[in-house]
């Protein structure tokens, strides 16, 4: 059976866009709001650094004190938003996400962009596939991979209501539909030989590369905490789960083992590969390619893994 990648659709308004517009709604509608910069994304904040010259704080490039000033102003009332390329935000200033904001107990709104391989052309330092795997190392954090642009701004606009520590990536690369409205956890199709549960922009792919297997597929955003209630009512009886994640293959599948500890069960987890690393540059499909996350790769998987 030959299987196609889905039909490549042009997003006019891309995530960073949506992103950048639910923000600055945010600062213009909430003085609790504050947007704390590394010189990425600066030029799309321009207007607002204007009307709130005391709320939109470009630090340079100094990811650490990044986070730093998001948790001093957490400890003031405030709700920041720090933003920047997920390997500078997450990976470079890991010590004080988890003590400026972790250890503190304070709140704090990350918010990436680049995801695993978004800018390969930049090279291994702007790659960032293990984030979500460190950040799921420290308690108390949402975690959010929204899959298309629509899905940002009402994840932004909820974790700018609340006051904890919530971690939002996004992507150049979304899915062609939107499949959550708040972050819930969506049943895609209906099957009775498994489950394959599509994290974020993979969801097009996972949908494609289970065409014709009577599984079911689900979709979820939100990765942290993980809705394991309606995962295990949409689960068949057939206890086999195909995790694909667009980051670090397996991060998600101690939480899956532990949920499913009470019936025998299967996992095989897909994801960006752990035994190796791509020192290439390419292109996303190059990156894809070589980490088997094609719809083809996938297709094949799933019809080793669930077959009857």
């Amino acid at each position: 059976m030959s299987v196609t990648e889905p039909a490549v659709t042009t997003q006019t308004i891309g995530m960073r866009d949506t992103f950048v517009a639910a923000a600055t709604e945010l600062l213009d509608d909430d003085p609790r709001v504050a947007l704390v910069l590394a010189e990425i994304s600066r030029d799309r904040f321009t207007v607002a650094e204007q009307d709130h010259p005391d709320r939109v704080i470009n630090v340079g490039i100094r990811e650490q004190l990044l986070v730093s000033v998001a948790g001093g102003l957490a400890l003031t009332g405030m709700r920041p938003i720090a933003h920047t390329i997920g390997s500078f935000l997450v990976e470079r200033p890991f010590e004080q996400v988890k003590l400026d904001l972790g250890h503190q107990d304070v709140g704090g709104i990350l918010v990436s962009v680049g995801a695993s391989y978004d800018y390969p052309f930049t090279g291994r330092t702007h790659m960032s596939p293990g984030d979500v795997a460190l950040i799921d190392t420290l308690p108390g954090w949402t975690i959010q991979v929204p899959g298309h642009p629509a899905e940002v701004p009402p994840l932004l606009r909820a974790a700018a209501d609340r006051d904890d520590r919530v971690y939002l990536r996004l992507t150049e690369a979304p899915n062609a539909t939107a499949y959550s409205a708040q972050g819930e956890m969506s049943v895609l199709r209906t099957g009775r030989r498994g489950l394959a549960l599509a994290v974020g922009p993979v969801a097009d792919r996972v949908l494609a590369a289970t065409e014709g297997l009577d599984v079911t597929v689900v979709y979820t955003p939100t990765v942290r905490p993980l809705d394991t209630a309606v995962l295990r009512a949409a689960l068949p009886d057939r206890a086999d789960v195909l995790l694909v994640e667009p980051y670090l293959a397996g991060t998600s599948t101690h939480v899956l083992a532990t949920a499913l500890e009470d019936r025998p069960h299967r996992i095989a987890a897909l994801g960006v590969a752990r035994d190796h690393e791509i020192r290439g540059y390419g292109t996303i499909p190059d990156h894809d390619r070589a980490h088997h996350l094609t719809t083809a790769a996938l297709s094949a998987r799933a019809r080793t893994f669930f077959r009857p």
